[in-house]
């Protein structure tokens, strides 16, 4: 193997073009990779934080959905509670409607018991008056009889 010149100039072309490379095209080269290295770790790490806030944002919406159901449930809960209580308060207001209407209706009935009563007795009076005049009429001289008749009726009285 012979060493010539044109060896010699080959390779001390090529340690020209290793130096100009390593000193002006390499280090942009590295530049370049190390900057897309950070951009491509930048973009890792906020895709993990926009996971880890998807993730927090999920757990919100969660609590906030329980949370509403529960007020729902209570919102229902109480409704229901006022409903029995208004039935309840008109359950109550119509048995006092009732026992007044009652109260009143006896007090009616009372009254025109007594009414009746009163009317029957002086009806009786006027039918024994009557009874008694029939019968002084009728004979003047049957008046042990009469007087008897007259006490018994009166005492039906």
């Amino acid at each position: 193997m012979e060493i010539n010149i044109t060896l010699v100039g080959q390779l001390i072309t090529f340690a020209v073009f290793v130096w100009f490379t390593m000193k002006f095209v390499w280090p942009p080269l590295l530049k370049a990779m190390k900057e897309r290295e950070q951009h491509i770790a930048e973009g890792l790490a906020a895709a993990e934080r926009g996971q880890h806030a998807l993730e927090l944002a999920q757990q919100k919406v969660d609590e906030q959905m329980q949370q509403a159901k529960q007020q729902a449930a209570e919102i229902i809960e109480q409704a229901s509670r006022r409903a029995n209580q208004m039935a309840e308060e008109s359950k109550q207001q119509i048995r006092k409607e009732n026992e007044r209407l009652l109260s009143i209706a006896q007090a009616d009935i009372q009254q025109e018991w007594q009414t009746a009563q009163e009317k029957l007795r002086a009806e009786a009076a006027s039918l024994a008056t009557t009874m008694v005049e029939k019968i002084l009429k009728q004979a003047l001289d049957k008046r042990e009889v009469q007087q008897a008749l007259v006490k018994q009726s009166l005492e039906e009285i």
